[in-house]
């Protein structure tokens, strides 16, 4: 009977002080990084409306003057009840009047118009019940064939509403930047060369945000893109 001999113990490399120190150190940067970015942009948030709503404030109802500290978050208190009361007017009947008497003003006033009317129509878009927000998380190919680019489908479309054919099948597809979702570029494809992933916009968000670093926990479905795509070329 042969007897192998145990194969040798695999010796670790030694980590020397340095290298412990720098493990440490990034590990705690992962740690610390997102809490601090957090607090800051908590902070400046609430700063950047107190400096914007506390100047307008009558001097009896601003605490700064007459508190030895300075109270954050009151101008953020205040703008949020401010946008709150001005929902509960647009409620009722006289509400609905002077706001649309401000709309028609606004609506004609050179320059500003222009602003006004596309920041309506996005702000409308995203927060309005009546509006919708993307709709799916898809893949399509692009920038050429055989690579293909997560994107969003804002909504289905008729080929004639873009001056093509009517009755053609389409989706308005939006497709982000990396890390910045707010640049990007919008076409029109159809249906059939879109493919709808079985993922939430939040969770489409993230990955592009994070570069393709975060995916979701059930990853890309593979099972549920090989069964669209049959479907779609049924």
């Amino acid at each position: 009977m042969t007897i192998f001999p145990d194969p040798a113990p695999k010796i670790l490399p030694r980590v020397s002080a340095l290298g412990r120190l720098r493990r440490y150190f990034f590990t705690g940067l992962v740690i610390i990084a997102p809490i601090a970015i957090s607090i800051w942009a908590t902070l400046w948030f609430v700063s950047a409306f107190d400096g914007l709503v506390k100047p307008w404030l009558p001097s009896a109802y601003n605490p700064d003057n007459y508190l030895p500290i300075k109270v954050p978050g009151l101008g953020l208190f205040v703008a949020l009840a401010g946008i709150t009361l001005a929902g509960a007017l647009a409620a009722n009947f006289v509400g609905r009047f002077f706001i649309g008497v401000w709309d028609k003003v606004l609506n004609r006033t050179p320059v500003v118009r222009s602003i006004y009317k596309s920041s309506k129509q996005i702000f409308e878009t995203i927060f309005s019940e009546k509006g919708s927000s993307f709709r799916n998380v898809c893949l399509v190919e692009w920038p050429r064939k055989g690579v293909w680019a997560l994107a969003f489908v804002s909504r289905e479309i008729d080929g004639a509403d873009v001056g093509l054919e009517a009755g053609r099948e389409m989706y308005s597809i939006y497709i982000s930047t990396t890390p910045n979702p707010t640049g990007g570029y919008v076409f029109f494809a159809d249906r059939k060369d879109v493919r709808i992933l079985d993922m939430s916009v939040e969770d489409g968000l993230k990955l592009i945000i994070s570069m393709g670093l975060i995916f979701p926990e059930k990853g890309l479905p593979a099972a549920t893109l090989k069964k669209l795509s049959r479907k779609t070329k049924a």
